[in-house]
């Protein structure tokens, strides 16, 4: 019997919101697998669940995240990111980028705060929908 998304969106945001912060928001570049498409892998898996979070590039950045529940996928979504500024280093800018995604919660699990200012960043995060609009 196939998974009712529309009855469980409860407890896929509460997955992906683990997901998302065990794998890029916690560790980043580095603990990603590098696969032969020249993409990055990350993945988490628990209890049944399993989240891939595939990208390509540095700056500019697409990828799709895919979540599967009993082997049967359920739910996904891409996203693209880019740097608009050089006048900080890429690398202090992905650790903000980090700590903007550490910030994803419940209610918007797609990636982190509608908006994140820290002294010389911004992050901001567009989006529509709601998590039932990523899936089929």
């Amino acid at each position: 019997m196939p998974w009712e998304i529309e009855n469980k969106t409860m407890e896929l945001n509460e997955f992906l919101v683990r997901a998302k912060i065990n794998t890029y928001a916690s560790s980043g570049e580095g603990r990603e697998q590098n696969l032969k498409d020249s993409s990055k892998e990350l993945i988490y898996e628990e209890n049944g669940w399993k989240y891939r979070d595939r990208y390509f590039g540095f700056n500019t950045f697409i990828g799709e995240e895919i979540i599967w529940k009993n082997e049967e996928m359920i739910w996904g979504m891409n996203y693209y990111g880019q740097i608009l500024s050089k006048a900080v280093g890429a690398k202090e800018i992905y650790e903000f980028l980090k700590e903007a995604l550490l910030q994803v919660d419940e209610s918007m699990p797609f990636r982190g705060p509608k908006i994140l200012n820290e002294e010389n960043f911004s992050y901001r995060n567009s989006n529509s929908g709601s998590v039932e609009d990523f899936h089929e």
